[in-house]
């Protein structure tokens, strides 16, 4: 598999072709054509072929695209073969529901450990997953060596945090602090997750739609 340097458009999309393979292949198909699986993700077919150039050649003229084959090529993509290791930081409500209800391993990740400064959490294991105090950060993380850490501490000490994550040797964070995180170390990768970006967007949709449909109805009186 090569890898060149990709748009982020173009892996936001991956994930899609993941999870629309996994139905395809769920549903019993073996392969599938550009056209079809456009046609099925809103995509056109010439998209789909130059989402993966970017990674290789992976279907064949006249054939299609294996289901099986395909989606084993974007898990990769993905990094889903690489096994990498997480540990969650912050233990209130997001932090504790990722924990009970995600499936890390689903993904290729295994979450390794929990931080908390609560002493009613410290201690405890959720779903196997040993809670730590957050005042050995430090050191549990130069021990375990995760690869990333899961960020769910309050916005006042998400940077702070963020710095001794860092320093510690992770690679990459998951930010669920609804903060952009002003760090140094250009080389760590972070992942942003804002749950307000995406309930703004759909406003703006809906805002839309309903704009159309009182233009549609102000047209339609105009005629009658």
């Amino acid at each position: 598999m090569k890898r060149i340097k990709v748009s982020n458009n173009v892996i936001r999309r991956m994930p899609r072709y993941l999870r629309k393979l996994d139905d395809l292949s769920a549903a019993g198909v073996e392969r599938i054509s550009s056209g079809e699986l456009g046609r099925q993700m809103g995509l056109t077919p010439s998209q789909i072929r130059q989402d993966f150039s970017c990674f290789g050649e992976f279907g064949q003229q006249g054939y299609g695209y294996n289901v099986v084959a395909l989606r084993g090529e974007i898990a990769k993509i993905l990094g889903m073969d690489r096994n990498y290791t997480a540990v969650l930081v912050g233990t209130g409500n997001i932090g504790r529901a990722l924990v009970e209800n995600f499936s890390f391993e689903e993904y290729g990740y295994t979450l390794k450990a929990a931080f908390d400064i609560n002493p009613e959490v410290v201690g405890k294991r959720f779903r196997d997953i040993q809670v730590y105090d957050f005042n050995n950060l430090s050191g549990v993380l130069t021990e375990l060596k995760p690869d990333v850490a899961v960020l769910c501490v309050p916005k006042s000490m998400a940077n702070s945090v963020a710095k001794e994550i860092v320093a510690s040797g992770v690679r990459a964070i998951w930010n669920f602090t609804n903060t952009e995180l002003q760090l140094e170390d250009n080389d760590i990768v972070i992942e942003n997750i804002h749950f307000s970006d995406s309930l703004l967007a759909l406003g703006y949709y809906l805002s839309e739609s309903l704009d159309e449909a009182e233009a549609r109805a102000a047209r339609a009186r105009r005629e009658s």
